[in-house]
């Protein structure tokens, strides 16, 4: 499987799991989603948020030349983010609909890519201004790794809230590929 086929199966992978935790999210009340549970972005809510909150700012990142594929024309009309914590959506149906169209938006970027476009370079400035000049592809995994990283959080809190979010693992979306 080539790079670009596994970031596809990773896109698809952060749309199925969204739609999964999203669905159990939808099942608590505004007060359990609020909830401080000790997380590093507090809340269910709150880490929800900062999973969109990081993914505007790394697609705003990937849309600038030469990586400005047309599928990420409207992400750069996404105000910026003022802080990793901010809280875009405070209600979780809008905090859904954002997240559902974003997901249409990075399948669509992916869709899109080339190796070439994977093998350039990307220099950007983090949220504290300190430079970073790194390999496309690195980061573009770093992007996929993060948000199952706060996937994983986002589910224990849920669990912990008494909702199930059911199979979690990559596993389930990888083709079976018959006698090797």
């Amino acid at each position: 499987m080539s790079l670009k086929n596994h970031f596809e199966l990773m896109a698809s992978y952060n749309q199925w799991m969204n739609s999964k935790i999203y669905q159990a999210a939808g099942q608590l009340g505004r007060d359990e989603l609020a909830m401080d549970r000790g997380a590093f972005f507090g809340s269910i809510l709150g880490t929800l948020n900062h999973i969109l909150v990081a993914d505007i700012i790394w697609l705003k990142r990937f849309a600038t030349p030469p990586h400005g594929l047309p599928a990420l024309r409207e992400i750069v009309e996404l105000p910026y983010p003022s802080r990793l914590d901010q809280i875009l959506f405070e209600d979780v149906a809008a905090l859904s609909e954002r997240r559902f169209w974003l997901d249409r938006q990075i399948c669509s970027w992916v869709s899109e890519l080339s190796n070439d476009d994977l093998e350039l370079g990307l220099s950007y400035r983090n949220t504290k201004g300190v430079p970073g000049n790194k390999r496309f592809s690195s980061l573009i995994l770093h992007f996929f790794n993060h948000q199952t990283h706060h996937r994983g959080q986002v589910t224990t809190l849920l669990s912990q809230a008494g909702r199930n979010v059911d199979v979690t693992d990559l596993l389930a979306l990888i083709p079976d590929e018959g006698n090797l």
